[in-house]
């Protein structure tokens, strides 16, 4: 085995969104930064977001939206060493991609809608600055102590490293790579590691209760609660051929994906328009002889208010002067308090992020810098924060890649 020559060393563990960020701004400090990366070409969740477009930063960062067993305070910190619009100005300057606001959502996606163009851009940024890449080499493992690590690599290489950043960890969509590295070297070190989950991943209906629905859209509201967590979304929703998707299902998953068993399981309860169950009594109790389906179809697509119809009792050609009180009440219920049927979801395999991770209390917040074996650091999905779809959590691994290339590289 042989070691780099250079105890001054940087290594970055991990070549996605955090670990490209990590190690382009490591590497002006003039030590050398050395990026292992297990696949090809790294960035490969980059590559996969947001169908291909990459919806690389929100309109505006709310951290109260984040998810995180640490105190809301420390989220708000990490954030706030990197303003949003500071962000917005080094992808379009330094990067030279030029960002356009999409209109309905207010994310913000390359003008060319192709996510190869940033992750080609990061991984050209880095090089351009001097960083090594070594791509399609594996980690196996990190030991030593404070300024003097090691870093042993697949093919029996080890790396002598001043400071070591892993942003590599996560275990959501393992067919990008990740295996969990990082949250098992964080056990190793002494770390508390939050207990970890799927979050923003699809739901299942085991039966498939509303497959005639699938490929139905609407722009629903969502409330899932259990186990003493709620989360509200409102946002678009999917019918599937096997249960649910789009964002508002996703950004309520994680309390579904926490508590899918036991007297605590999961309920979601689904508002299916922006008319609400007093808009709705008014509509529904004035003496027409306008058609139900008629006036639920002004809000809501066909399909779904066949669907509603049936369940709620009511014929499709149900005039509203005669529609019962009681099948009005049952049609609002369904209407507003609509108890979705799940029964799992995707797991791991097509979650977007990894819930828990890293305690945030257990790294320093202006370095990321680990308290219990200094000169590791910890940047991106491996620690205990998620935030909603939308351009969230690329802004966590570029606030938190940054800053702890950056301390890395004044260590």
């Amino acid at each position: 085995m042989t070691a780099e020559a250079d105890p001054r060393a940087i290594v970055v563990v991990g070549a996605g969104a955090a670990g490209l960020m990590a190690a382009a701004h490591a590497a002006p400090s003039g030590r050398p930064v050395v990026l292992v990366e297990g696949t090809p070409d790294g960035g490969r969740k980059v590559l996969i977001s947001g169908g291909g477009r990459c919806n690389i930063l929100p309109s505006h960062l709310e951290p109260a939206r984040f998810v995180s067993e640490s105190p809301p305070h420390l989220v708000r910190r990490l954030l706030a060493a990197w303003p949003l619009r500071d962000q917005r100005q080094y992808f379009e300057l330094d990067l030279a991609i030029r960002l356009v606001r999409e209109p309905e959502t207010g994310k913000l996606f390359p003008a060319s809608n192709r996510a190869r163009e940033v992750r080609d851009r990061l991984v050209t940024a880095a090089r351009e600055r001097g960083v090594q890449c070594r791509f399609g080499r594996r980690v196996l493992g990190v030991t030593g102590g404070e300024g003097r690590w090691e870093v042993r690599l697949d093919g029996g290489e080890v790396i002598a490293a001043r400071a070591v950043v892993i942003t590599t960890g996560g275990l959501s969509v393992p067919a990008t790579g990740s295996d969990g590295f990082g949250l098992n070297l964080a056990r190793e070190l002494g770390h508390r590691v939050e207990p970890t989950y799927p979050a923003l991943t699809p739901l299942l209906a085991g039966t498939a209760p509303h497959v005639a629905l699938a490929g139905v859209t609407v722009t629903a509201i969502l409330e899932a609660r259990g186990g003493g967590l709620t989360a509200t979304a409102r946002d678009g929703f999917l019918f599937t051929h096997r249960g649910y998707s789009g964002p508002a299902v996703l950004d309520v998953s994680h309390v579904v994906t926490r508590h899918r068993d036991g007297p605590d399981r999961a309920r979601i309860r689904v508002q299916w328009c922006g008319v609400d169950a007093a808009a709705w009594e008014a509509r529904l109790t004035t003496r027409s002889p306008q058609q139900v389906a008629t006036v639920l179809r002004e809000e809501l697509p066909a399909r779904l208010v066949e669907r509603l119809l049936l369940e709620s009792g009511v014929p499709a050609d149900t005039q509203l002067a005669q529609l019962p009180r009681e099948a009005r009440r049952a049609l609002v219920e369904r209407l507003c308090r609509y108890e979705l049927p799940w029964t799992s979801d995707e797991g791991y395999k097509k979650a977007e992020v990894t819930g828990g991770g890293v305690a945030l209390g257990e790294v320093e917040p202006a370095t990321l810098e680990s308290r219990r074996a200094p000169g590791i650091y910890f940047a991106g999905e491996v620690l205990d924060a998620f935030g909603p779809i939308g351009g969230y959590n690329f802004a966590w691994a570029w606030v938190t890649g940054r800053s702890a290339g950056l301390a890395a590289a004044r260590k």
